[in-house]
């Protein structure tokens, strides 16, 4: 028979410092997602003169390697 520590039969989730923690790091993670985006857009308008056509393409080639090199493969590709 399997014996579970008492801890794990808990259920943490329903504190509202679990549902805190989680927000904070959602807002976070959107705030550096803003972030970048404005930058890149400011680049953009910068170097290519508000033509976004040849960094959408570079963007999406750089982002595909950088999905590819950790594991060799395109595994995060099938969720879309």
């Amino acid at each position: 028979m399997i014996q579970f520590h008492s801890k794990l039969m808990t259920n943490n989730n329903s504190k509202p410092s679990y549902f805190v923690h989680h927000l904070s790091l959602a807002i976070g993670l959107v705030l550096v997602w803003r972030g970048v985006w404005y930058v890149l857009d400011e680049i953009d308008k910068i170097f290519f003169g508000g033509y976004s056509g040849w960094t959408g393409l570079l963007g999406i080639l750089l982002g595909v390697i950088i999905l590819y090199f950790p594991d060799r493969d395109l595994k995060e590709l099938d969720k879309l």
